[in-house]
């Protein structure tokens, strides 16, 4: 465990020198090797785990930096780690790890279906559906389509991002570290190649993505509220009120040590669903992080006083 300890906390010092950059793009991600972190050395990876890659995830956090990661690499290399090995497949995960190609998967919300329906018509194999809030699916070359094949089967099914029939809406939200899209798929032609099925229980292969996302996502909320609680307490101990830094009255200090524990709580169910990530732990820790960063957000507004 200390040797895991000490491996992580290396990656979170080079990912904080890192990210303090001026500019943060991807080229600089793939560089760094964070776009394969958890694919295997074959195709280019570092063959580490998704433990390492919720490190990266709460860094990135942390720095609100908006990147793509959790689109373009987070989901689309888990995906293409989900299906069978294959030829095509192979060779764009090998593309996406080396930074050549950008690849997003429209997965569905949390216990929803596969968005897509794969039908055999007399042209050939076609695709028809929509997903919403499909992360940094602007600027991906290739989009990987979660779909129904004619028995019902949950398969992966990879398109070009411009082919006829496919769309890319942009999908405005609040958070504008964000870049969340809506994909339509009208007809879309899918060559013989491109439909993969998962390596193992196809159902239990997409539950897994969903799983990912949501401690992605519960992994930048902790980043987000660590941020805030140490902004906050920075600000406590320089900003003078009454002739001392207000760090030193009881209510600050008491709101600190609340954001602390909400903050560790939060970082204790995520870290227990990254080990072993169950259905219904790992819903509780993205919803318990995710309201952690709006609660610690919020107060460390109220105690900064509203200044920007």
């Amino acid at each position: 465990m200390s040797e895991f300890s000490e491996l992580h906390d290396e990656l979170r010092s080079v990912a904080t020198d890192l990210l303090a950059k001026d500019t943060v793009d991807w080229p600089l991600l793939v560089s760094a090797g964070w776009v394969g972190l958890d694919a295997s050395e074959h195709a280019g990876g570092a063959g580490a785990t998704f433990a390492e890659v919720a490190v990266i995830c709460e860094e990135l956090g942390r720095a609100a930096a908006v990147t793509g990661y959790l689109g373009a690499a987070v989901l689309a290399v888990g995906a293409l780690n989900a299906v069978q090995p294959n030829e095509s497949g192979d060779a764009l995960l090998r593309a996406v790890v080396a930074g050549n190609t950008r690849a997003v998967l429209a997965l569905p919300g949390a216990g929803e279906p596969a968005p897509f329906d794969l039908a055999t018509t007399r042209l050939g194999w076609r695709i028809h559906g929509s997903a919403a809030f499909v992360p940094d699916a602007a600027g991906a070359q290739r989009v990987l389509l979660p779909a129904r094949d004619a028995d019902g089967m949950a398969v992966l099914v990879d398109v070009a991002a411009d082919a006829p029939g496919l769309t890319v809406a942009e999908q405005p939200v609040l958070d504008e570290s964000r870049r969340l899209a809506i994909v339509t798929a009208e007809g879309v032609e899918v060559d013989t190649d491109a439909v993969w099925h998962f390596d193992g229980d196809s159902e239990a292969g997409m539950r897994a993505l969903t799983e990912r996302a949501a401690l992605a996502v519960a992994c930048d909320s902790i980043g987000v509220a660590q941020a805030m609680l140490d902004t906050t307490v920075s600000y406590a101990g320089v900003r003078q009120q009454f002739g001392r830094p207000i760090g030193s009255f009881q209510a600050v200090k008491h709101a600190c040590a609340d954001m602390l524990v909400t903050i560790s709580v939060a970082r204790q169910l995520v870290s227990a669903s990254v080990r072993k990530p169950e259905p219904r732990a790992v819903s509780m820790a993205k919803s318990y992080a995710t309201e952690t960063a709006l609660a610690v957000a919020g107060k460390a507004m109220q105690l900064h006083g509203g200044i920007g």
